[in-house]
């Protein structure tokens, strides 16, 4: 049932927060297991080399750049007694659900180039359902909710589900897989984690139910005009470019997990604590950069998250001298900025869409929210790529299900991927977050302007 948007239902009942927030487990889920799973299978399964395995890796992400923007197009101008938003998530929630099982399922086919090709196909075709649950689903805060601080709690839900479900699908993937070993490890994982997304689809589509629907009309205008307006929003576009830079380094930590516990720490069960050290504080945390962000501002918030993280990833290199304590304690300390990377940013997209709509008259949430997931998607698909980059450059030996000794120097670009690579970019990210200018006074002006109620 869909309403309109009135000053006192600026806040979200805790049902509405949580049924949005459960849209996570798929977003996580379908983040978090490609970046971590999908290169050691190509690399260390099929034995495809380590520069081949990330362009496989890229390319379907690569084509989600492009279709994210019209994926938010399309919402935008779906006309549904349920609101432009959720028909997608049913729809191509269901079709992400089924495409990734897929994904891990290649069979014998007698040909590394052919099983690589069978993993490429069902990785676009998930890649492109994806594009049409998340950019609808990161679209709908600046529209069920008009107040700046709605939208903090309301991304303080969906990120602590989103840390949950990292933790579990990150550490369960691997377990199954190991548990069941060789390639029947992966297509049974593969199957298992299919089954976590359509329950999170499931559970947003029919959670946020209730939740009201903005009034403000679609933008006018082709897609390629409606593009540039966007393009032309400075604030956007440096909070973009912060994010995508964080995706980046964030992309290429997880790609590097099973490969730090492996080559670096000596056995493979460290990926798992790796991942507990990982979202462990972010569990805990999430809630208090939430309510540290509404007495400081999100900017100052995102500021101090990603010198967290930056630091966390810096001090990671000492697992190039297999330090186990000190790994977990590193990974720990990105887990704790990372929780605040996501909800800050989160939290100050639907701002800069909702000022926009009120100033405008028009709705671009959808168009917004396909730029953002498009950078967000390129960051996360390069991460992987530039690990990949790395161990090729570094002389890593790709195999095919065998034990292999590393030569130290691709032990070196292991270490170096998986700290000072991320390090760096999440240091570099914080020159375009400081010229981001939109504050609460602004936001909140906007709700109360012409058309600001109905955002």
């Amino acid at each position: 049932m869909s309403s309109t948007i009135s000053e006192d239902s600026a806040r979200l009942s805790r049902g509405v927060r949580i049924g949005y927030g459960s849209g996570s487990v798929a977003t996580g889920a379908f983040g978090t297991v490609p970046g971590l799973m999908l290169l050691p299978y190509l690399t260390d399964e099929l034995g495809i080399a380590a520069l081949w395995a990330g362009v496989i890796v890229f390319l379907p992400k690569g084509w989600d750049v492009l279709l994210n923007p019209v994926a938010g197009r399309v919402s935008d101008r779906t006309i549904d007694p349920a609101g432009p938003r959720r028909p997608w998530l049913i729809r191509a929630g269901l079709m992400l659900a089924g495409a990734f099982a897929l994904i891990f399922a290649a069979p014998d086919l007698g040909s590394r180039w052919l099983e690589a090709g069978w993993v490429l196909v069902f990785f676009v075709l998930a890649a492109s359902a994806y594009a049409f649950f998340q950019v609808p689903y990161v679209a709908m805060p600046a529209e069920i909710t008009s107040s700046y601080d709605e939208r903090t709690r309301l991304m303080t839900w969906r990120v602590a589900i989103l840390a949950f479900t990292i933790m579990l699908a990150g550490a369960t993937a691997q377990v199954i897989r190991d548990a069941v070993g060789g390639r029947d490890g992966y297509r049974v994982m593969g199957v298992v984690m299919a089954v976590v997304i359509l329950v999170g689809v499931v559970s947003a589509w029919w959670g946020t139910r209730a939740a009201p629907v903005g009034a403000v009309g679609a933008g006018a205008g082709s897609l390629r005009e409606q593009l540039r307006v966007v393009g032309q929003a400075r604030d956007f576009r440096v909070l973009l470019t912060t994010f995508v830079l964080q995706a980046l380094a964030t992309g290429c930590m997880l790609a590097g997990v099973a490969y730090v516990a492996e080559d670096l720490l000596g056995r493979t069960a460290a990926a798992t604590i790796l991942f507990i050290c990982f979202v462990g504080p972010a569990l805990l945390l999430t809630p208090l950069w939430a309510r540290w962000g509404e007495r400081v501002g999100k900017k100052q918030g995102y500021v101090a998250a990603s010198l967290m993280l930056a630091a966390g990833a810096a001090l990671a290199i000492l697992a190039r001298g297999g330090n186990d304590v000190w790994t977990f304690v590193a990974t720990g300390l990105v887990g704790v900025g990372y929780a605040g990377c996501q909800v800050f940013p989160m939290a100050m997209l639907p701002d800069v869409a909702a000022v926009d709509a009120a100033r405008t008259g028009e709705n671009r949430a959808g168009v917004y929210t396909g730029v953002w997931t498009a950078g967000e998607t390129l960051g996360l698909a390069l991460g992987p790529a530039v690990f990949a980059l790395m161990l090729a450059l570094g002389g890593y030996l790709s195999s095919e299900g065998r034990d292999i000794t590393q030569p130290d120097s691709a032990l070196t670009a292991i270490a170096l991927g998986f700290s000072i690579v991320p390090a760096v970019l999440t240091i570099g990210s914080l020159w375009w977050l400081r010229q981001y200018t939109l504050d609460t006074a602004e936001v909140a002006a906007a709700a109360d302007g012409p058309g600001g109620t109905d955002v």
